[in-house]
């Protein structure tokens, strides 16, 4: 009788192998998963080292008495000193009430107005669509500034007479013009984009079954309202404060222009003189991102399903909000959405003419003529007129190299960050139950939570280094915006990809046709419009993203660090021309994309219909 051989462990193990990475979308997950391990990780890593390293100089080296090794020295100091309240618990409070605020702030008005646009016969819908999303679009500062021109003046804030109070002598409270209120608001404001289209989606394509039993059986309006309608949009207020809360905690220029001292504003106070402990500020920030996202998994793991059986539904009966009732509530939005996305670009325009930036005194005397064109046309070196130097925008080698870069740093991300997610998104819908592929999306997504200037102080950390010192690079904005903008194109990605069958791809592999040629003639082509806008986000990101890249340049480098140096030197006049050029920038370059493609940030919500 003869023996049969059998392979051994080594071979079965090698042909399990072989057959595992023969398919493409499991090379990719492999490939992905150590990219997004090494630039997520890594960073991490080197902040909770940094946390308990001595710097010299610093206040760890003078209570250690020692210039290098590692101490918990800056734990005890930050938690237990006399300085404890001003540079820990007030901030950290200070965040807690910002993000909470921006969360309802957002979705209160974000989530009014997608009803009015989707669930009633208000009046001029699709402009009031178009128009509600600018204050996403343009830098987070804006209405930040924006805020203080209107309502700043020199009897209560001790600045320049803003809008109301040059014209009607009107000087609204301190707290009204300066720390937490106003911050709340403007953020709110600037993230409501979110909640609209994501409440709105829900609005606009939910099902009318439950609803239209309701009423058969009539119940009352109201509490159809709030027993129906409300937690079929729970999902979206859920997804909205996923969005929102880290966001708010990592913002820098809001606070900083508004006067709140947070976890971000007191990093860049502490870090020069307290490194360590300005490090576990960034630390904490990053917890509040993870924990974000553990409750979110929990609320997906225990999320209730609302569902009919009732079979098609008929189409969703507007309210009616009557003849006059619809032109009125449409003017009060018209007049709020001019003042949070069109008043801001006039509002910038006019300072850069305005021979003292946030004096508009001349309106209450009439006089015009004061008003100037220096801050733009002046050609040489002038120290007086408050020119401090500095050419006129038109001719500042400054601003336009920092321009150059800023659109040389947003192109570069967009490619690497769409092609990185595209590429995650594709391998995590073919394999969407196996735990790499839940591991891979988990970890691509996590930057996304974390704010932002957690983001960039762990990047700086990790190579700013004497072994690997990429401080002040191209190539290290790159690689930070790269691993921060990677969820918007996986994520957009992965959404389109789980809407192509897969018999599609199958049977192009029967007839042996390459995974390249598979991707760019069959893949690519079916859902293009998800894939540009996986590239076009990061690029409109970057293009006004400040809070991420400020520790990681000099002022020349990109705008928005360019932007806030000529603030810090008084050169307010600059500061509003380069807020000018970088919202006119995006509005084009947003415009070339919705007529390129026809994809808009609102379509499908309120913005193909009137």
């Amino acid at each position: 009788m003869e023996k049969t051989l059998r392979p051994s462990k080594f071979t079965l193990t090698w042909n399990k192998v072989k057959t595992y990475f023969s398919k493409p979308y499991h090379v990719i997950l492999v490939l992905m998963g150590i990219v997004v391990s090494f630039s997520t990780v890594a960073p991490i890593i080197a902040i909770f080292r940094d946390t308990i390293k001595i710097h010299a100089g610093t206040i760890d080296a003078y209570l250690t008495k020692k210039t290098s090794g590692f101490t918990l020295v800056n734990y005890v100091d930050l938690f237990t000193s006399r300085l404890a309240k001003t540079n820990l618990w007030t901030p950290l409070l200070n965040t807690i009430y910002l993000a909470i605020g921006t969360c309802i702030v957002a979705i209160i008005f974000g989530g009014i107005v997608a009803f009015l646009v989707t669930r009633t016969n208000m009046a001029w819908r699709k402009y009031i669509s178009s128009i509600f999303i600018f204050p996403y679009i343009m830098p987070q500062w804006t209405l930040a500034v924006v805020w203080q021109n209107m309502f700043n003046s020199n009897a209560v804030t001790g600045t320049s007479n803003g809008l109301l109070a040059s014209l009607f002598g009107i000087n609204m409270p301190l707290w009204w013009c300066k720390g937490l209120f106003p911050s709340l608001m403007v953020l709110g404001m600037h993230y409501a984009p979110f909640a609209y289209i994501l409440i709105g989606g829900i609005f606009k394509n939910m099902d009318a079954n439950l609803e239209e039993a309701a009423t058969i059986l009539d119940t009352p309006k109201p509490k159809i309202m709030f027993r129906i309608t409300l937690p079929m949009v729970k999902p979206a207020i859920l997804s909205t404060i996923l969005l929102v809360f880290g966001s708010a905690m990592g913002s820098y220029p809001v606070p900083h222009y508004l006067g709140l001292s947070t976890l971000s504003t007191k990093y860049f106070e502490m870090n020069a003189k307290y490194t360590g402990e300005a490090s576990i500020l960034a630390i904490i920030m990053m917890i509040f991102g993870v924990a974000i996202m553990m409750m979110n998994q929990f609320s997906l793991s225990s999320r209730k399903n609302y569902t009919t059986v009732t079979g098609k539904s008929g189409q969703i009966s507007k309210i009616n909000l009557g003849k006059t009732g619809k032109y009125v509530i449409a003017v009060i939005l018209v007049v709020l959405t001019f003042f949070t996305s069109i008043f801001p670009i006039i509002s910038f325009a006019f300072e850069t003419f305005l021979p003292n930036p946030g004096d508009y005194s001349f309106l209450y005397t009439g006089d015009a003529s004061n008003l100037t064109t220096k801050w733009w046309t002046t050609a040489e070196n002038i120290t007086e007129n408050g020119l401090y130097g500095q050419m006129g925008m038109l001719h500042n080698k400054t601003i336009w190299n920092a321009y150059r870069g800023t659109l040389l740093v947003s192109v570069m991300c967009s490619i690497f960050a769409g092609t990185i997610g595209t590429m995650i998104g594709y391998a995590v819908s073919k394999e969407r139950r196996g735990k790499l592929a839940n591991y891979v999306n988990s970890m691509a997504f996590l930057p996304y939570l974390m704010p932002s200037i957690a983001v960039g102080v762990a990047f700086f950390v990790l190579f700013s280094g004497e072994k690997l010192n990429l401080y002040n690079t191209y190539t290290l904005l790159i690689i930070v915006g790269t691993v921060k903008y990677i969820p918007f194109a996986s994520r957009s990605a992965l959404n389109s990809m789980l809407q192509i069958s897969g018999e599609i791809e199958e049977a192009a592999i029967i007839q042996d046709i390459p995974w390249f040629k598979r991707m760019f003639r069959i893949i690519i082509p079916i859902q293009k419009s998800s894939i540009i806008s996986g590239y076009m986000l990061p690029f409109m990101t970057c293009l006004r993203e400040l809070s991420l890249f400020m520790l990681l340049c000099v002022q020349g480098f990109i705008l928005s660090t360019t932007l806030d140096y000529f603030d810090e030197m008084g050169l307010y006049a600059f500061s509003s021309g380069i807020n000018l050029i970088l919202i006119i920038t995006i509005l084009i370059f947003n415009t070339l994309v919705n007529k390129l493609t026809g994809a808009s940030l609102d379509s499908g919500i309120g913005g193909d219909n009137a």
